[in-house]
């Protein structure tokens, strides 16, 4: 709080207070601790503390901070006026804080540049994203790549002259008027929408150019280091095809060069890495507009992976004393009313089908139908915990625009499973659900993944039950399990499921993105919903608890995470071609079907090339086909019952006997071993 002499109290990340005149800036706090702070500083984050402002804040400014909830924690610009006792802690380069507003910082250099360079474009919005930075902007004519690169070398011209980044107010009604005479609808627009009558109107200037903007920025051009112009694409205003189409330019910054070139370099691994290329070229799947979008049709390769998948997790199911099921994909509407998904989730489902007696509907989850088996005649909790397993297809009414591959579709089919279990099994079934995921993900070679406890949020009472006892029963025994397992894991608050909260499992790609594959829910909801009932030992009817549990995601995205994780070249166990076989010549053909035959007697999956090509060309197709081994026959092969290994990624390791071959490869396969 400000005292009588206009002194505030900063306190700094160390817990050291220090007293300041009212309105100093972060940057003068800085450079009162040190000049090379001072200096490597590029924005501060500020958590005022709750009391009296000091005499010097007032007007259209005070009015501002006020409106943009002073009492929070936020980031400011190095020369925002602090008005009263508060936390400060400045950030450099050494904060990952800091790149969402270097990147923002970037948008604003960018849109300098068009200007500079199409002075008759207008301006959209330019946010920092996870990977960088957009800009949308009005032309009417398209921008080429050869217009990229002059944005990019002039935005070089921006960050080298150096311009502060100075926050300005100006009175809405003067806002407005200007951006209207410069015919800056877009401006217009998001001035209307995020400001009120009589409201000042934030601004950020750089030499010239002035944006509509919260900020906060760095202090200058010159901050904007290491940047990228990278793409341009179309997007319609305000996402309304009878609105302007907008060109979208997307660029990146990082701290450093060094940071931009790794971040490159990982971007052009991701591209060799695309399961949407390498499904092309290694015949795994393929896309037909005659099938429809999002409906992905499995070419004997990919099918012979998804259904090692299928067989592998069933296998594991069954030991844990799982029961398999099917059940169909399409019911009644009046199920999924009953179960709560219609109100949920219809606008993801596919419409209705209207028969003459009833409405049909896809399924967009299994959970109805297994709660149906599970009412199918009358348990006891003997029968717990109940466990109701299948490879469930289902299907979501996917926006054309987030189609992808494998990994975004309209069916899937689900590695789901539905727990019935009285309330005191419920952390021993956790705990065996998470034993399961971390060895399915070891046996898949999959060690790039995190915990995300996800949380409803209280304040949400349309996405979510509305039943406090409820939420705080499941959310304090997934607490618990997990640390009882001694799992590192976050939180994510409105993320639940409507019903109940979840862990998910989220797995990274090779650019550091994460998206959830494996899922456990508890849900106290569902079996309220369709009244599920179970006799106990005292001889009463009581309520069982639902826990619903996705090991290794849909067949779908599996497939597809696991191309890119192995680059398309499988471990042993699922490659769909394990063994390619190369005779030299075509008398050495009878022999190598001999050794096919063998293979394929021990459970090996093989291919036999017998093309009229050169013994290289088709060591080379297999090899490009990245087959995990290529054995070549001939005649010393022949006569001595031996084969010439070569292995992928290792090249000729010359001949063994056929038999230590196959003893090494059923080996490989029974250990599901990742490494050749």
């Amino acid at each position: 709080m400000g005292n009588s002499e206009d002194l505030i109290r900063v306190k700094l990340p160390d817990g050291t207070v220090r007293e300041f005149a009212c309105g100093v800036t972060p940057r003068e706090v800085a450079e009162s601790i040190s000049p090379r702070l001072a200096a490597a500083a590029l924005v501060a984050r500020v958590r005022p503390a709750a009391g009296d402002e000091c005499p010097a804040a007032s007007g259209d400014e005070a009015a501002m901070y006020a409106a943009e909830n002073p009492h929070a924690e936020r980031l400011v610009d190095l020369s925002a006026a602090l008005k009263e006792d508060a936390s400060l802690q400045l950030l450099t380069d050494k904060d990952a804080d800091a790149l969402p507003v270097v990147r923002h910082s970037a948008a604003h250099v960018m849109a300098t540049a068009v200007l500079e360079l199409f002075p008759e474009t207008k301006l959209g919005h330019g946010p920092a994203t996870e990977s960088g930075f957009f800009y949308d902007f009005y032309r009417q004519t398209p921008f080429t790549p050869d217009d990229l690169q002059a944005i990019e070398a002039k935005m070089g011209e921006v960050v080298a002259r150096d311009e502060k980044f100075v926050r300005e107010w100006e009175p809405r009604e003067e806002a407005l008027a200007r951006f209207q005479a410069d015919g800056d609808f877009m401006k217009v627009h998001f001035v209307e929408r995020f400001t009120q009558n009589g409201e000042a109107v934030s601004l950020y200037r750089n030499g010239a150019f002035v944006d509509f903007c919260r900020g906060p920025h760095v202090p200058s051009t010159g901050r904007v280091k290491a940047f990228k112009v990278m793409s341009l694409s179309g997007a319609y205003w305000l996402g309304n095809e009878k609105n302007p189409q907008l060109q979208r330019i997307y660029g990146t910054a990082f701290f450093s060069k060094k940071d931009l070139d790794d971040y490159l370099e990982r971007l052009e691994e991701a591209k060799r890495r695309d399961h949407r290329v390498l499904g092309k070229q290694l015949e795994l799947f393929t896309v037909s507009e005659d099938v429809g979008s999002g409906l992905p049709l499995w070419l004997p390769k990919g099918a012979t992976i998804r259904r090692i998948l299928e067989e592998y997790i069933l296998e594991r199911e069954r030991e844990l004393g799982y029961q398999h099921v099917y059940t169909p994909s399409l019911a009644k509407v009046d199920l999924y009313i009953r179960s709560g998904h219609w109100a949920h989730y219809h606008e993801d489902m596919f419409p209705p089908m209207d028969l003459d007696t009833e409405e049909m509907v896809l399924r967009p989850m299994n959970c109805p139908h297994h709660i149906l088996v599970y009412e199918s005649k009358p348990r006891s909790y003997r029968d717990l915990p109940l466990k109701l397993a299948e490879l469930g297809t289902m299907y979501r009414y996917e926006r054309s625009g987030v189609l992808s591959g494998l990994s975004r579709v309209r069916c899937m089919t689900l590695n789901d499973a539905h727990i019935f279990c009285t309330p005191d099994q419920i952390k021993e079934e956790f705990s065996n659900v998470m034993k399961l995921v971390e060895r399915a993900y070891r046996d898949l070679g999959i060690t790039d993944y995190s915990y995300r406890l996800s949380l409803r949020d209280p304040a949400n009472k349309e996405k979510y039950v509305d039943n406090d006892e409820m939420w705080a029963l499941g959310e304090r025994v997934l607490r618990e399990a997990l640390d009882g397992l001694g799992l590192p894991y976050k939180e994510g608050k409105g993320e639940a499921a409507f019903y109940g909260p979840k862990l998910d499992i989220q797995l990274a790609d090779v650019m550091g993105h994460e998206e959830t594959y494996s899922t456990i829910q508890v849900d106290f909801h569902l079996p309220n919903q369709f009244d599920l009932k179970y006799t106990g030992a005292d001889g009463k009817l009581h309520r069982p608890v639902m826990i619903h549990r996705a090991i290794i995601s849909t067949m779908e995205r599996m497939v597809a995470y696991l191309i890119e994780r192995f680059a398309g070249a499988f471990p042993l166990w699922l490659a769909p071609v394990q063994v390619g076989l190369v005779p030299i010549s075509e008398r050495h053909q009878g022999y190598a079907e001999k050794v096919q035959s063998e293979l394929q007697n021990a459970g090996l999956r093989v291919e036999l090339d017998i093309r009229n090509e050169k013994m290289n060309a088709k060591i080379r197709d297999f090899t490009l086909q990245k087959i995990p081994y290529v054995l070549v026959m001939g005649d010393k092969e022949e006569a001595a019952g031996a084969v010439s290994v070569r292995t992928r990624g290792k090249g000729d390791e010359g001949s063994i006997s056929l038999s230590k071959f196959l003893v090494k490869a059923k080996g490989l396969v029974a250990d599901r071993s990742i490494e050749l």
